[in-house]
């Protein structure tokens, strides 16, 4: 006796295991949107970009003594530094940060940290480059 789905036909299951692949396989590190019709729409003309932090000296509640500016920074860093390298030495950093396609300024960043040392956390990377924490 032959066991398979007794709901769906063939085609109907190599049709839903086409569209599971876009949650499985992503092709980009972040997303997992395969075909391009499953995309995030942009925000609109008049709406803020979700993943910016808006400028001034505490907008959003940024924790003191941080600004904008400062917590979008340290974001910034963070997305670039997977958490699966760490702890990690400045080599080990800089090369995570380039096969996740991190922008020049974080990257010339990293190659400015000091090499004896290990940080176990973005928070210590961040310290390390003379940033200043909340609180």
């Amino acid at each position: 006796m032959e066991r398979g789905s007794s709901t769906h036909g063939p085609r109907l299951d190599d049709e839903l295991a086409r569209q599971a692949r876009a949650y499985t396989q992503g092709r980009s590190p972040g997303s997992a949107r395969v075909d391009d019709e499953r995309e995030q729409e942009p925000a609109g003309e008049d709406q803020p970009e979700p993943s910016l932090i808006p400028q001034g000296p505490r907008p959003g509640g940024a924790p003191e003594p941080m600004t904008g500016e400062d917590v979008e920074a340290r974001s910034r860093l963070g997305r670039a530094v997977p958490r699966s390298v760490l702890p990690a030495g400045r080599a080990e950093l800089v090369r995570a940060a380039r096969e996740m396609d991190a922008p020049l300024d974080v990257l010339a960043d990293l190659e400015g940290l000091p090499a004896d040392r290990v940080y176990k956390t973005v928070y210590e990377i961040w310290e390390a480059l003379g940033h200043r924490h909340e609180g």
